[in-house]
């Protein structure tokens, strides 16, 4: 009786450790969902006033080298922009980010220093069978199936500008253009590999709220009315994008083996998504205000609640390839395409333009199983981004990136990381307003082989 009841506990202790793991990762993913939601733009992006504000990176590890994501797929980091690269998961992957940078912002006239920060990540995958299992079952699969779970913070809103004019009734106009707000994506993706060939698809819920506020103020006249003008958009949209990638191996493999040391192979990427829907609720208002007299007058001239309006996104594509050797060497490069010229948003009706981007990157580590060197397991990176922005014509983006990995070896020899980056670039138009940054990014990826693995008591 006592045996029995011994083996009893040992398998509720077992089972308690195997789904301890997957109830970490899932808490962890729910105390950092309200600081996604919370997440704070920068206090004054001048050019987050058009279109749907700043653009959040969504490169996560690769970040350091370029933030290349058609053909970069690992099997212990994610890559939510291609879906495609779940299939190539090893292990359950929970990823957490976050960003720090630090603008200047030059006029002609004016200078500004900006400090903002942002989380940047917040996923979830897992592949839909262990690895180990295969290893203990001596099975080798052609098949895999992986899913991922995300949140990610889209785009970011947040501005403050002044300018002034001059007109017939006074000489004296100021306008001040404030907003904040943003968007965020849930996307649940699933991919699929057979042998060297995986294709994915992320679902993507878009939504957000934007508040844009104008007044006009009549400097000269002391007790004049402030005319505000405020509105408040509500942003909704169903997205998809699809991906494909395939590794080309350069070296042969023996009969039943899984990697060769040093093995060469070449990965191509594509993924892309169509044009989509965009609808919108608007709080309109328009007053006006007398901060002069006491008690404050305050008209409202216009009230008008959900107003009901439609746009539609853009259509995108990036295409990429990347070399190389087994645990040592990656190296790549990479463009995409976005038609925003086809952007169209009733509420909030901005002429955007469309893009094209390149990027290259690389990451090498020295030897990634050294026992007794610390500095040659590391992943060091580095890389180079181009891009044009959408909303304005001439408005340019680059920067130098560099990055690194750092290894945790968890227990069971199961590997994770620290990963940051660094980015260091610039803005540029053509004699208007030109931005110097430096953004620093760090990340936690978590590692876990223990899911869905099925253990054996004899």
């Amino acid at each position: 009786m006592s045996t029995s009841f011994h083996r009893e506990r040992t398998t509720t202790e077992a089972a308690g450790r195997k789904h301890f793991p997957a109830l970490l990762y899932l808490l962890s993913f729910f105390c950092f969902l309200p600081l996604a939601l919370m997440a704070q733009p920068k206090d004054n992006s001048p050019y987050s006033r058009l279109g749907l504000g700043e653009p959040v990176n969504h490169a996560l590890s690769a970040a350091g080298f370029g933030g290349l994501s058609a053909g970069y797929m690992d099997p212990l980091h994610l890559n939510v922009l291609n879906p495609a690269s779940y299939a190539w998961l090893r292990a359950a992957t929970f990823e957490a980010g976050m960003s720090l940078e630090r603008s200047v912002i030059k006029t002609d006239e004016q200078r500004a220093n900006v400090l903002s920060g942002n989380l940047t990540h917040l996923v979830l995958a897992f592949p839909m069978r262990n690895a180990l299992n295969d290893v203990l079952e001596n099975k080798q699969r052609k098949f895999f199936w992986s899913m991922n779970f995300g949140l990610l913070p889209n785009t970011t809103v947040g501005y403050d500008i002044q300018t002034g004019e001059h007109n017939a009734v006074s000489d004296s106009i100021l306008n001040v253009f404030q907003g904040t707000g943003g968007t965020s994506k849930l996307v649940w993706g699933n991919a699929i590999r057979y042998k060297n060939f995986s294709a994915g698809v992320n679902l993507q819920y878009l939504f957000g709220q934007i508040e844009s506020t104008r007044e006009v103020r009549l400097r000269d006249l002391g007790n004049a009315y402030v005319n505000r003008f405020i509105d408040n958009i509500s942003i909704r949209s169903l997205q998809w994008t699809i991906g494909v990638q395939y590794k080309l191996e350069l070296d042969k493999k023996e009969e039943g083996q899984q990697n060769v040391r040093d093995a060469r192979s070449l990965v191509f990427g594509l993924y892309g998504n169509p044009a989509a829907r965009l609808s919108t609720r608007t709080d309109v208002l328009r007053i006006g205000v007398n901060d002069q007299l006491l008690p404050i007058v305050r008209d409202t001239v216009f009230n008008e609640s959900d107003v009901r309006q439609k746009g539609k996104l853009p259509a995108e594509f990036t295409l990429g390839v990347v070399y190389q050797i087994f645990n040592k060497w990656r190296i790549g490069a990479q463009y995409s395409y976005a038609n925003w010229s086809r952007y169209e948003n009733e509420a909030k009706p901005d002429k955007l333009f469309s893009t094209n981007d390149i990027a290259i990157g690389a990451e090498y580590s020295p030897d990634a199983s050294s026992y007794n060197n610390y500095f040659r397991r590391i992943r060091y990176r580095a890389g180079f981004y181009f891009k044009e922005d959408p909303r304005l014509e001439d408005l340019r983006h680059y920067a130098l990136t560099l990055g690194f990995g750092l290894p945790v070896i968890r227990p069971r020899g199961q590997t994770s990381f620290i990963n940051f980056a660094l980015e260091l670039g610039r803005f540029q138009t053509d004699g208007q307003i030109n931005e110097d940054f430096v953004k620093m990014s760090l990340g936690f990826t978590l590692n876990d082989g223990t899911w869905f693995y099925k253990r054996k008591y004899r």
